[in-house]
């Protein structure tokens, strides 16, 4: 398989596509395909405008309760330039350079579909500019989520006309310096084709789609450090027994108890007769838990994938139909539902997480108090959990809805708005948090199974505790442990490791 380049047009991209792209930071380009149709349109709408006094929005009217408004053939040039910069109202943090790659993508992904009126030479640029890994510096806030990610979309298409800023080379460029340095001339837009760039959702998409990566990788960790901690809370296996789960088919709690059976195959620990006949939720319900928040990644990432086959710009151009229909494609609801459901479900895997690292350092199992010698002398691994502790509880907060919320924008025009970029931005911030508490949970039960020697664990899990123990010693007396729970971190990073672990 060849991992380098991604083909874009109107074939249906899936997700693991994007996750190889992301990935191995692969390059783009459109297919013969997609090339002949955005020729085959754009001459279509020349056509159009020089046969025809008709109004279309957009095209020869300004933009939203602005309309009404006819603009004259000679500005429509102009018109397509000032929407970019007046909307480019970005502010907040800068989009990280992963999300603007995938943002970039996703957009040239829409257009290739023939139904946005844009030139092929536009298309190109974007093209040339991510393939050399130019990325326009985009902000965080200024999306409503409804009109398409109207701000983030400007600051992502300035730098085609010279404006705006770009980070490449290892540094912040002034877009029209870095469009010299490579004798490339700014894009002459012509109708239509800053809405076609600025109406879409793909900030909402490609936020999705980067959180939706990251927690499918979690996810495998989280059962892998599950099952150490299983091991080192010497709890009993029956709570993962097939029978159980049949009886109970939700596909992501059979296929979660599934993945704990094999990954406790062959273990000493598991195999040795226990005292307890039941263990607390948070090891017993680990197939519920992280089951249904396996389902609802299945669901999350089903309507991902639609959107980003889809075209979400406005208005729509269907030459063969001869039509140029006005509709509402960019609106975020879709999206913004689920990026509030991808957090809830995601924040449980951090929420079930913080108390299995609770009860390894409570004293319980012959475990010592917060897992070291002398404790009272060492405080041991008391305050990661409070860390945890407070990493779940700032989750809950993120967790709660962004598209319950909607605000009017241009005068009462657009009156209902997803607020699906906010939930996206969110949505990021959840799941970074999550990788930081299975980190600080996956350091505990580490140390917690050196209490267990000389029993062994299974294989599988044998070679996770042994390459974790390459990053982080046995902690035989208090040092500091920010140290190790960002060795951790960067533990959960290594993707040939899970790899051979699935």
């Amino acid at each position: 398989m060849s991992y380098n380049y991604l083909p874009l047009d109107r074939l249906p991209t899936d997700f693991t596509q994007v996750s190889n792209f992301l990935r191995y930071n692969q390059k783009v380009s459109i297919s013969f395909d997609a090339h002949e149709r955005i020729i085959s349109c754009r001459a279509y709408l020349d056509k159009k405008l020089s046969e025809t006094d008709e109004l279309f929005y957009g095209i020869n009217t300004g933009f939203g309760f602005l309309q009404h408004v006819r603009i004259d053939k000679t500005q429509l040039h102009e018109l397509q330039d000032n929407l970019l910069k007046s909307h480019a109202c970005g502010l907040g943090d800068e989009v990280p350079a992963a999300i603007v790659k995938l943002m970039m993508a996703l957009k040239i992904k829409s257009l290739s579909y023939g139904h946005s009126g844009v030139q092929v030479e536009t298309v190109n640029r974007l093209m040339d500019m991510h393939n050399e890994d130019m990325f326009p510096v985009i902000f965080t806030q200024g999306s409503l989520g409804a009109s398409g990610d109207l701000a983030p979309l400007s600051h992502l298409s300035l730098p085609l006309i010279g404006f705006g800023e770009v980070n490449w080379r290892g540094r912040k460029w002034a877009a029209a310096d870095a469009l010299k340095e490579l004798n490339w001339l700014p894009v002459d837009l012509k109708s239509k084709e800053g809405l076609a760039l600025i109406n879409g959702t793909q900030f909402m998409s490609a936020y999705g789609l980067y959180c939706m990566v990251q927690a499918e990788r979690l996810m495998k960790w989280a059962n892998i450090i599950a099952a150490i901690s299983v091991e080192a809370f010497d709890a009993v296996p029956y709570p993962f027994h097939p029978l159980i789960h049949a009886v109970r088919p939700h596909a992501g709690q059979v296929a979660t108890a599934s993945t704990l059976l094999r990954l406790l195959n062959g273990s000493e620990i598991t195999d040795q007769p226990k005292q307890q006949v039941q263990d607390p939720y948070s090891f017993r319900c680990i197939p519920q838990v992280h089951g249904a928040s396996a389902d609802t990644f299945e669901y999350v990432k089903s309507v991902l994938i639609r959107e980003i086959n889809s075209v979400t710009d406005n208005p729509n151009i269907f030459p063969e139909e001869d039509l140029i229909v006005s509709g509402g494609n960019f609106h975020g609801q879709p999206l913004a539902l689920v990026l509030d459901f991808l957090s809830i479900a995601a924040s449980e895997l951090a929420n079930i997480s913080e108390r299995r690292t609770y009860q390894l350092i409570s004293g319980q199992r012959g475990l010592p108090p917060f897992l070291v010698h002398n404790p009272g002398l060492h405080s041991g691994f008391m305050i990661p959990q409070y860390t945890a502790a407070g990493i779940v509880s700032e989750n809950k907060q993120l967790c709660t809805p962004s598209c319950v919320d909607s605000i009017p924008s241009s005068n009462n025009q657009e009156d209902h708005v997803s607020m699906g970029a906010n939930g996206a931005v969110k949505c990021k911030r959840v799941i970074d948090n999550i990788e930081k508490v299975l980190a600080i949970e996956l350091l505990t039960a580490v140390q917690a199974i050196e209490f267990r020697r000389p029993a062994k664990s299974s294989p599988v899990l044998e070679k996770v505790i042994a390459a974790f123990r390459t990053k982080v010693s046995i902690n035989e007396a208090d040092r500091i442990l920010h140290d190790d729970m960002m060795a951790s971190i960067a533990f959960l990073r290594d993707e040939e490791l899970l790899d051979t672990c699935y």
